[in-house]
């Protein structure tokens, strides 16, 4: 990598800023002060690009002086000031500023950058209503009659369609848009983001009333989503005049439908807010929503008209710029209290509703579930509860059987029980060690004659034996096998094929990840909805640490097979899994936000009771990691993943389904990302 790892850059993100000067109505000079002062400021914090308000030289409520040339040459001068002090500026700056051209007056945009002006956005929409007369002062810019303009002894491109790139970071091509612009049914960023911009800036006055705030969000956030890119707004703060009118000062940045950072409204002093916009996410969610490559032919004539500027601008130095945005610890599983209580229910209900469908297309009312007291299977087995209430059978349809072998613990053996037992279903213990043991006598297998011999096959003919029970007990009664296994465990390949956690008539929890579950069966607990008695069972289960329990331990009650110590630990992985599997990172790239999120900072335990999770995680345990996670992703899982039951698709975050959203051949190589792993320093 040609810059630090350390370095925000170097992970194609890009801080960018939306500043809010203090300003005075018809004072260029003083407006021009203010501007420079925030974007020094911006610079120094490495900000790439800065954002101001529209026609924040002059300031928005001048209304007829815009006409008297005194104020026009003031801010022309103005527009030289800043110029030539961006010199020294290591930031692209977007000021906003009224510019007479060709015997017409445009509201601009005018992009600076390295002591140059780069190009010149006259705005397309000029509202003439409610308190807005725009048409009286200016023209739009479909009105100009000229490509090009000379100002400050500099000539630079003139016009709505202009695209701006910076070849320092290449990912980095940006649109201007003033005030209106966004407000209409289809916005020029719109077409914009189809001939490739990644960051779309709308310079706004936007004065304040009751409600508007709120829009504001929604109108920014949308377009963010709908062209898959950032969006930098900025609004007039404090100094524009209240003849009629308040100003509030809203900044917000959005990345594709998500708020970055908003600033504080009717603030008395200039602020500034920064983002880090991740460059690479946008153009990944670009190629895999191919529509919008569609979208891109078939506005190919409103597309094809756009210019594109070379911006000359440097990458701050820092060595070190860490990114300051905030990285979610636990991606699939919203950070907000409400939100979460929100997905959970959401979660379940698309379980139950899949479920539901399963049956009734089987003409099947008898579901065969194994609990063993871990999360998984009482996970399914709550969601085989809620489909027989919402079917209004018996939950005595549920045949649920726990199957002690062993190294069965006395522990995980009751919680089975205690479960069932508060759920109400069919319950019946299965020991599953004399058949076992037949099958290891017909096998040859040393333990069959008294030997300690611990291995694979020992451990899968138990799993096999629990699943061959279950498939025959649902043969025998007329019901389906539900399976437990769940998304991490297929990301990780940490099932045994063809047996209960990958094999099934139908699996429930299949794109549901390890920490979602965890929550998922922490929500049940909290509201009570199997009663109190179940709660204290739930609450048990969270707290129990993750094993097969296939191995006896050497010491009498001591668990000696740990999962998270094979596989790595839950959280960690499930963060892994997420950003490879959702945006297609690079192990790199996940590095560094894993350093972001986990990386000596204060956190809460994912659920309470688990304790098993650490508090950080410095780099070299999330490489190991994550060299764990792509050899059994890329390499050694993907025949299992091949042929799983079927499966409701849960979250936007991705499934393993072979007929859904990941197709990968079952003998390929690991060896590009561990490579890229190699990149990492020590």
């Amino acid at each position: 990598m040609s810059r630090s790892f350390f370095n925000l850059y170097t992970h194609d993100f890009a801080r960018v800023a939306v500043a809010v000067p203090v300003c005075r109505v018809a004072d260029p000079h003083f407006n021009a002060a203010q501007t420079l002062e925030l974007a020094r400021e911006a610079a120094q914090q490495g900000a790439l690009l800065v954002a101001f308000p529209e026609l924040g030289v002059s300031a928005y409520t001048c209304d007829d002086l815009f006409h008297q040339r005194a104020l026009l040459d003031a801010c022309e001068d103005a527009i030289g000031e800043i110029i030539a002090a961006s010199a020294k500026i290591a930031s692209v700056l977007v000021i906003g500023a009224p510019l007479k051209v060709e015997h017409k007056l445009f509201n601009c945009a005018l992009v600076i950058a390295g002591g140059k002006l780069c190009g010149v956005v006259p705005k397309s929409y000029l509202p003439n209503y409610g308190e807005f007369y725009e048409a009286r002062q200016f023209s739009a810019a479909e009105n100009a009659s000229c490509t090009r303009i000379a100002l400050c002894g500099q000539e630079a491109p003139f016009g709505a369609s202009l695209l701006f790139d910076v070849p320092a970071a290449p990912l980095l091509r940006f649109h201007v848009e003033i005030c209106e612009d966004v407000w209409v049914p289809v916005p020029p960023s719109s077409f914009a983001a189809l001939a490739g911009a990644t960051v779309l800036v709308n310079l706004s006055a936007s004065n304040i009333v009751i409600g508007k705030s709120g829009y504001r969000h929604q109108l920014v956030g949308q377009q963010s989503a709908r062209c898959l890119a950032a969006y930098l707004y900025s609004s007039a703060g404090r100094g524009e005049s209240s003849t009629d009118l308040a100003w509030d000062g809203q900044a917000l940045i959005y990345e594709n439908g998500e708020l970055l950072a908003e600033s504080e409204r009717f603030l008395d002093t200039s602020h500034v807010i920064y983002g880090d916009v991740d460059l690479e996410r946008l153009s990944r969610e670009r190629m895999r929503q191919t529509t919008f490559g569609q979208s891109t032919r078939r506005h190919a004539e409103e597309v094809g008209k756009f210019e594109v500027v070379t911006v000359p601008v440097s990458l701050p130095d820092a060595e070190r710029l860490p990114l300051a945005r905030a990285v979610n610890r636990f991606p699939y599983v919203p950070a907000d209290a409400a939100n979460r209580d929100e997905r959970c229910a959401e979660v379940y209900n698309i379980q139950v509703q899949a479920l539901i469908q399963r049956l009734g297309a089987a003409k099947i009312s008898k579901v065969v579930i194994g609990v063993s007291g871990g999360l998984d299977s009482t996970q399914a087995l709550l969601v085989c509860a809620k489909a027989m209430d919402r079917l209004k059978l018996p939950r005595s349809n549920i045949l649920a059987y726990t199957m002690p072998g062993f190294a069965t613990s006395s522990r995980t053996l009751q919680q089975a029980k205690d479960l069932m037992q508060a759920v109400g279903c069919a319950m019946e213990e299965i020991d599953i060690r004399p058949s076992c043991l037949q099958m290891l006598k017909d096998l040859g297998h040393p333990f069959a004659s008294g030997k300690e011999q611990y291995d694979v096959t020992f451990e899968n003919v138990q799993a096999g034996e629990r699943t061959s029970h279950l498939f025959r007990l649902a043969n025998f009664h007329q019901a389906i096998v539900i399976g437990t296994g769940d998304l991490s465990e297929l990301a990780l390949g940490w099932c045994t094929y063809g047996v209960g956690d990958h094999m099934s008539h139908y699996s429930v929890n299949a794109s549901v990840p390890k920490t979602l579950i965890a929550h998922l069966v922490r929500w049940v607990a909290e509201s009570e909805q199997i009663g109190a008695a179940g709660s204290r069972v739930l609450e048990q289960i969270l707290g129990t640490e993750i094993s097969p329990e296939l191995v006896p331990g050497k010491v009498e009650k001591v668990l000696d097979q740990k999962t998270e110590s094979v596989i790595g630990p839950y959280e960690l992985q499930d963060f892994n899994l997420y950003h490879i599997l959702r945006f297609g990172f690079a192990p790199s790239k996940v590095a560094f936000l894993a350093l972001a999120a986990w990386g000596d900072r204060e956190r809460g335990v994912w659920p309470a009771g688990r304790n098993v999770v650490r508090n950080e995680y410095g780099l070299a345990d999330i490489k190991r990691n994550l060299a764990i996670f792509a050899e059994r992703f890329f390499r050694t899982s993907q025949f299992k993943r091949s042929c799983i039951p079927n499966a409701p698709k849960v979250g936007s975050g991705g499934s393993l389904s072979p007929r859904g959203d990941w197709r990968a051949p079952s003998d390929g190589e690991a060896t590009v990302w561990l490579e890229d792993l190699g990149r990492i320093p020590d």
